[in-house]
Order: C-alpha cells, then sequence, then structure tokens
C-alpha cells in the first residue's frame, strides 16, 4: 500500500547542532532545526578553545555555535559578549594551572602569553563535557515525571554522561514478570488520616505523620490510598505517588565510585525523598536451590514486593510482584 506523502520518516542519529554545522557549512536553509535565510550567517559564541597575546591585545579562539570547527577565529575580548563563558575558560585554565603550580597562585594570568596545546586541549575538552552534561541534564528533565529539577555536575573529572545509564520512572519487567500495577480495592475515606484506611484494611500501620513524615520502623511495607480510594490528591496517605517534592543532583564522585545523587538542600528527617525503581527479574533469571514452595519478599522502607510460587510450578518463571503504592 502506497503511504501519502510526508508520511514516512527517518530518524536522524545526528545533534542538532551537527546538523546546523552541515547547513551552514553547505550554505543550506532548514527551519525545523532553526537555520533560515535571516540568520544563516549569524555567529554565537558556543565556546572558547585557546587564549594569546598578539601585538598587546588579548584574543580568544572561538567555536561559532552551529558552525563547524573549520571556521573557529580568533577573536580580541572586546567583540566577544559572553561573560559566562570567559568566566568558565578562565575557571579552567586556572584549575588546571594550580593544579601544576599550587604556589603560583595571583601570578599565573600575568605571565601567560599564550596556552601550551595541553592546556588549550583540557579546555576544549572541558567545554565539550560541559554542553554534553547540559543536553544530558535537559533530556532528564523531560523524562521525570515529578516537579522536582534535575540537575548535573562534574567537578573531578572529564567523564561525560554515562553511556549505560537509563532513566525510568516506574519499574521494568523483565520477561517472566508481570507487575499488578492496577490497584484492586481502595477506600472510602472522607477523613484517611483518623479512617479506617488502607493500611488498616491491610492489617498494618498508617505510614505517615501529620506533616507526611514516616512514623513506621525501617522495613514495613506502606499502603498508600489509589485510584479507586475516595479521597483527593490532598490526602495525608499520598505521599510516595506524588514523586521526588525536591530537586536532586547527579554528580560525579570524587572518591572513584563513579555517580551519586544529593539533595540540593535541608530535608527534615524520615521525609521522602525518593523512590528507587529498577528492574525487576524472574526467579528464572535468578535460580532459588530449594524444590519446595516458597514466598520470596523483598522490602525497604517505601515499598514491599511479594514473590509467589504456585504449588508443583517448576520454576518461578511466571513470577507476580504486587506493588503496594
Amino acid at each position: 500500500m502506497a503511504a501519502a506523502r510526508g508520511a514516512w520518516c527517518v530518524p536522524c542519529l545526528a545533534s542538532i547542532e551537527t546538523l546546523q554545522e552541515l547547513c551552514r557549512k553547505e550554505m543550506l536553509t532548514c527551519t525545523n532545526i532553526g537555520i533560515t535565510r535571516k540568520n544563516l550567517n549569524n555567529y554565537e559564541v558556543e565556546y572558547l578553545c585557546d587564549y594569546r597575546i598578539e601585538k598587546g591585545v588579548e584574543k580568544f579562539l572561538v567555536k561559532w555555535k552551529g558552525w563547524p570547527e573549520s571556521c573557529n577565529s580568533w577573536e580580541p575580548t572586546k567583540n566577544l559578549k559572553c561573560p559566562t563563558l570567559l568566566k568558565q575558560f578562565y575557571s579552567d585554565l586556572y584549575k588546571y594551572l594550580y593544579a601544576l603550580k599550587p604556589n603560583k597562585k595571583g601570578v599565573i594570568k600575568n605571565n601567560i602569553k599564550s596556552l601550551d596545546p595541553s592546556l588549550s586541549d583540557y579546555i576544549v575538552k572541558k567545554a565539550k563535557q560541559r554542553i554534553a552534561l547540559r543536553r544530558w541534564e535537559e533530556e532528564l528533565n523531560r523524562k521525570k515525571s515529578h516537579s522536582g529539577t534535575l540537575f548535573v555536575e562534574n567537578a573531578v573529572d572529564l567523564e561525560g554522561p554515562p553511556i549505560d545509564f537509563y532513566y525510568i520512572n516506574d519499574y521494568k519487567a523483565s520477561p517472566g514478570v508481570n507487575t499488578l500495577g492496577e490497584a484492586i480495592v481502595g477506600c472510602d475515606c472522607s477523613d484517611c488520616f483518623n479512617g479506617k484506611c488502607c493500611p488498616t484494611e491491610a492489617g498494618v500501620l498508617f505510614a505517615y505523620n501529620e506533616h507526611k513524615q514516616l512514623k513506621i520502623p525501617p522495613g514495613r511495607p506502606i499502603f498508600e490510598c489509589n485510584s479507586r480510594c475516595k479521597c483527593g490528591p490532598d490526602c495525608p496517605n499520598r505521599v510516595v505517588q506524588k514523586g521526588p517534592p525536591y530537586s536532586l543532583c547527579i554528580f560525579r564522585t570524587d572518591n572513584g565510585r563513579g555517580w551519586g545523587v544529593k539533595t540540593l538542600q535541608k530535608i527534615k528527617k524520615n521525609s521522602f525523598v525518593m523512590e528507587y525503581v529498577g528492574e525487576s527479574i524472574s526467579f528464572s533469571t535468578h535460580q532459588c536451590s530449594e524444590a519446595v514452595p516458597c514466598v520470596f519478599v523483598f522490602r525497604s522502607a517505601l515499598y514491599l514486593w511479594v514473590g509467589l510460587r504456585c504449588e508443583g510450578q517448576e520454576s518461578y518463571s511466571e513470577l507476580a510482584i504486587q506493588k503496594y503504592r
């Protein structure tokens, strides 16, 4: 069957910046990536690559945004309207030099006439890293489903975004795992904090106090109200399901342990920060040596998973996991 004109599309693996560079190199316009006849010859500083003093004038080698590196040019400081990029350039410069000569603080700048190739190479790598981390940060914030903002920083080395990191908002079920996310029953409470709410019906304690802080011991399950409950979104028993309320920062650790997560503000004790989600694997993947029926329970302070194997079942390939939220 013939498709209508314009119905087919092919995903492009190149970034918008790369496509913009190709357009400008070939003097082509493409409104889909922001290249028009009006801005085809516009020049905006993407990052600074090098530095030198030429006839008493400070100059910087400029990488222009949306232009190939073959179009880089030396520009005097007076032509540059990018105070943030200049500040970043000097910050990277001093950090590199202080690491080599920690006792020369305050006299380095006056002695620089040009940069050693290894130094300019470091500055370019740092600039490209900063751009890559900013793009990753933007991608993470597009994918997240909670109200807080995600930030990314690396003040340790030149490592860019991890290639084996996938941001998810919910559990990922592997083959053989059935996650029963839809609630079966709900409460009829008008006041869940004082009424006979979901936790009471399940035979467990109400998890939160009046400030929505955890009051049960670690390792106990949390039964929150769900879509079948008659209470509204302001119910005191709806905390985890609303997602992280705080902004968080993914940062490169300085102890060789890779990437970590930290908060950017003080958080009161026993307050909910975030839910740890990942891939749910079946027992056929993680084999059990016992031949008798058993129950596998994985507990944390925020959720409880229970896996059951039926009588006579030969493996755990059919594993049902109920997530209580």
